[in-house]
């Protein structure tokens, strides 16, 4: 057996198991539940909660949850980088996965949407991964995996993706810190939700923004 056949085995076990406890304590997998575990851990915290979100991002878990649950803790700023640079390492790990691992397999869960992906990638290169990250077009997990068998650069696709999944992870994020404060009362709650509502109705319109004004594929 070839040594890459190895690692692909190895790897594909290794991800099995993951699985199976992300199943098997899927009942624990929500903002309040994490909130509490995570506050417990001090210091350490932010670095297990990256962690976790890393491995989520991997498996297929919603991101959401996690977004939030970085708001609940870690506050607005804080928040936000400690979700983006997770989510990102975590795409990256997917994007991996699928170039030099599992091609087979991220092309058959990716269906008819991948010849029109990697034909967006062929013409456009790193601006359609910003165009894919801001407008979701596809699920954030299969486009993880799906944009691994395209042929853009890896620093291309991190630096991409980084900076344009950034709106998104900002919104969630402090609608987590919205929840937070709401819990806490007090006259900056109002504020504080009127801001979450506006980065919603933002986030909300900013795809058939972009639409409006991005250059139509040739």
């Amino acid at each position: 057996m070839s040594k890459k056949n190895t690692i692909r085995i190895v790897a594909g076990i290794v991800l099995l198991i993951i699985i199976g406890l992300a199943i098997a304590n899927r009942e624990a997998i929500n903002p309040d539940t994490l909130k509490g575990w995570l506050e417990d851990l001090g210091p350490a915290a932010p670095f297990i909660f990256m962690a976790i979100y890393i491995v989520a991002t991997v498996i297929w878990l919603p991101g959401s949850v996690f977004s939030i649950t970085g708001g609940l803790l870690f506050g607005p700023v804080l928040g936000t980088f400690y979700n983006l640079t997770a989510a990102t390492i975590g795409a990256t790990l997917a994007f991996l996965i699928a170039r030099h691992i599992a091609a087979d397999w991220v092309t058959e869960k990716a269906g008819g949407g991948l010849k029109k992906m990697i034909a967006g990638v062929d013409e456009e290169g790193w601006r359609f991964v910003a165009f894919v990250r801001l407008v979701p077009l596809f699920p954030f997990n299969i486009l993880n995996y799906a944009l691994g068998l395209t042929r853009i650069k890896l620093s291309h696709y991190i630096i991409a993706s980084y900076i344009c999944m950034l709106p998104g992870a900002f919104v969630y994020t402090y609608l987590g810190y919205a929840g937070a404060q709401s819990l806490k009362g007090g006259d900056s709650f109002l504020q504080t939700a009127l801001i979450a509502i506006a980065l919603l109705a933002v986030i909300t319109y900013l795809p058939r923004i972009i639409k409006k004004f991005r250059k139509p594929a040739s």
